[in-house]
């Protein structure tokens, strides 16, 4: 699935032909890793974030569920991603609509397979928010924290692009 992902990447211009190698050398080793999701507790109050080490589950979700995924690219030591955790992620209606809409994923760029999709995604800076597809296609990306209403607005762009598709 990864290598599908990455082929389709190239051949849409997603992924530029100079960093492809060092993807697929990423997707080798991810490849063979421990790979699989783990269920996550549905809270009411938080949003459900999957717990990946692969995104290819939560694309196979994604399909399943006829959802777009959402991903918080982030570091443990990254001051606005913390600050996006307590003032955005914790509001109730963005709770509410981001579980309602969206496969949630939050992979932290420097472990297990957030460095390949810091690369594939080009992140340059953190947070870094994409809305994918299915396909791993990128719908709408915004690099730096947002209030509650950016993403908000940000998460009904991608919604919107996909109906008119």
């Amino acid at each position: 699935m990864i290598f599908k992902i990455l082929r389709y990447l190239c051949i849409h211009k997603v992924l530029k032909m100079k960093h492809y190698s060092a993807a697929l050398l990423l997707a080798s080793l991810l490849l063979f890793s421990c790979t699989g999701s783990k269920k996550a507790k549905v809270n009411p109050n938080e949003i459900n974030f999957s717990h990946s080490k692969s995104l290819s589950p939560l694309l196979e979700k994604a399909e399943k569920e006829n959802k777009l995924l959402f991903v918080d690219i982030m570091t443990e030591w990254c001051l606005p991603c913390k600050m996006m955790d307590e003032d955005v992620f914790s509001d109730p209606n963005v709770i509410r609509f981001m579980n309602e809409n969206f496969i949630n994923y939050k992979v932290d760029a420097e472990k297990e397979n957030g460095p390949l999709l810091a690369l594939v995604y080009e992140v340059s800076a953190y947070p870094t928010l994409v809305f994918i597809d299915d396909k791993g296609k990128v719908i709408v990306k915004n690099v730096g924290a947002v209030s509650q209403s950016q993403l908000m607005n940000l998460a009904r762009e991608a919604l919107a692009t996909t109906t008119d598709m």
